[in-house]
């Protein structure tokens, strides 16, 4: 009972100075990510479309804000113990940021054999301990669990925890700075921590503003855990191109988000496709599946009335892309290569 009681203590605590404090931490190490408005997207939607770019971030990802903003907490213990963590690949590119910026020499990063190689190449570059387990995150996750209590490593987790979901939230902190008027966020959504920083800002300092969670049909963890009021940790997901969004939903982010998003909408692996393509086509910007799905509700006709004439900003999470997927989708579209 202490624990659960310590627990929703915390989860209650966050707020939006905490979030404001970290974004002022962060900038020593993090610019934040440009704020662009979509003149092409806002004729196909009939929305003032501005696109949050977290795919400009040096690892491809705005899970460099969480990792870092966690390991700046336990700094001491980490150089001392070391650093072990699980990934699709964004977070542990942003953890091998991390311990490179404040010179944390051990880490280990457990990934998915499934990982796209755009990720693997891109953690090859840092000098961090790689490791191939499993063919999902919950699988790679366990696996550096067992590592961490075997090493006395620390654990860094992805999303589901308290600093990491600070760190994340300051994203909403840099949009309702430079956008004020904001009137609809859509937020990709996998573990949930991005979500959930974000609404601690935008929901407690901007509350007409709408908040959209968007997630690929074939993982609808954060569904599943408003519709059964308990969060879906563990979700065994579908196969989809939007790697970064499979998997459970945690605890953290389901507190904090069940009082502050509004809608969650669910998306094809063809409608995934499609905003891939798209922003390819009208902004000659590479995003990755689990960021391009932001845009989805803009093309969708079932979403799209929704959304006119209001101030939308779609944050585009990652541009970590494999070069053989993003091929197939040009020539799906182009007919190129044939």
């Amino acid at each position: 009972m202490h624990h659960v009681l310590r627990f929703i203590f915390f989860v209650f605590m966050l707020k939006p100075y905490h979030i404001i404090r970290a974004s002022y931490a962060l900038g020593d190490y993090i610019n934040p990510s440009p704020l662009l408005y979509s003149a092409a997207l806002s004729e196909i939607s009939g929305a003032q479309v501005w696109l949050k770019l977290e795919n400009y971030q040096p690892t491809g990802s705005f899970k460099i804000r969480g990792a870092t903003y966690k390991m700046m907490t336990i700094r001491e213990a980490a150089h001392r113990r070391g650093i072990v963590t699980a990934s699709a690949g964004n977070h542990g590119l942003g953890t091998s940021f991390a311990a490179q910026s404040l010179g944390v020499e051990s880490v280990t990063i457990f990934v998915p054999e499934t990982t796209p190689q755009a990720k693997i190449t891109k953690l090859s570059r840092f000098p961090t301990n790689l490791k191939l387990v499993g063919q999902n995150y919950d699988e790679a996750h366990y696996a550096a669990e067992a590592y961490a209590e075997e090493t006395e490593a620390i654990y860094l987790p992805a999303y589901d925890d308290l600093e990491v979901i600070t760190g994340a939230g300051t994203v909403g902190v840099e949009i309702l700075t430079e956008l004020p008027t904001v009137d609809t966020i859509i937020v990709p959504v996998g573990g949930g921590g991005l979500i959930a920083g974000i609404g601690v800002v935008i929901k407690d300092l901007h509350q007409e503003a709408q908040l959209i969670a968007v997630q690929p049909t074939a993982s609808p963890s954060m569904q599943l855990s408003f519709k059964q009021n308990l969060p879906a940790e563990h979700y065994e997901a579908e196969e989809t191109i939007a790697d970064g969004l499979a998997g459970g939903f945690g605890k953290f982010p389901f507190y904090l988000c069940r009082t502050r998003v509004d809608e969650i909408l669910l998306f094809n692996e063809a409608q995934i496709r499609h905003s891939i393509f798209t922003l390819i086509d009208q902004e000659q910007m590479v995003v990755e599946g689990s960021g391009a799905i932001a845009i989805a509700p803009l093309l969708d006709d079932s979403n799209r009335e929704a959304l006119t004439g209001k101030t939308v900003v779609c944050v585009l999470t990652g541009g970590n892309i494999d070069s053989r997927l993003l091929t197939e989708i040009l020539q799906e579209n182009c007919g190129i290569l044939e």
